[in-house]
């Protein structure tokens, strides 16, 4: 099989979880599809390279999450975002009440507790992965995930817990797996 085919194959197998797991870390889901489709793009650049990725797929959520992060601090979602009349169940067809809401509420998170957030608890990966990464520290993943936790908990559970309601969380594994 050609790295070309191989290439073909990554894109079938993983782009859409790709994007559902950079949609809560860009806040708009054309600007995760951007970013993704951009990743697969810089893969195909240079093709023979995927043969030496030990896990291309975690490579290019680690080049999408740098274009997305590279992107906004250009401001380029800023202006997207400050222009967009709030419009969260418009961006996912079907999305539920809860999910749109907790997409709503994640973009009221800082840039870094949105992204902990978005890649340890609906991307599934370990705090040890999240930390390398966003290029952080272990201890600062975790303080971002505890701070976004309360934020969140204030929104959706009881003030002065450091959790969110289940509800919220399955919201999103529903959109995830609809």
């Amino acid at each position: 099989m050609s790295d070309r085919e191989l290439i073909r194959d990554l894109y079938v197998a993983s782009y859409q979880r790709l994007v559902l797991q950079l949609y809560p870390v860009t806040g708009d889901l054309g600007e995760a599809q951007d970013v993704v489709q951009e990743a697969f793009v810089k893969l195909l650049a240079s093709p023979s390279q995927i043969s030496a990725l030990a896990n291309p797929e975690a490579w290019l959520r680690t080049v999408a999450v740098n274009l997305a992060r590279t992107r906004r601090r250009r401001g380029k979602v800023l202006q997207r975002l400050l222009g967009r009349v709030e419009a969260a169940s418009t961006d996912v067809p079907g999305a539920s009440p809860d999910h749109v809401a907790l997409m709503a509420a994640l973009r009221t998170l800082p840039a870094g507790q949105r992204e902990a957030i978005a890649l340890h608890y609906l991307a599934d990966l370990p705090i040890t992965e999240v930390a390398e990464l966003l290029k952080v520290s272990v201890g600062t993943v975790k303080s971002r995930l505890s701070r976004g936790r309360a934020a969140l908990a204030l929104t959706f559970g009881e003030p002065g817990t450091d959790h969110t309601p289940e509800i919220v969380w399955n919201s999103w594994r529903s959109a995830d797996h609809a």
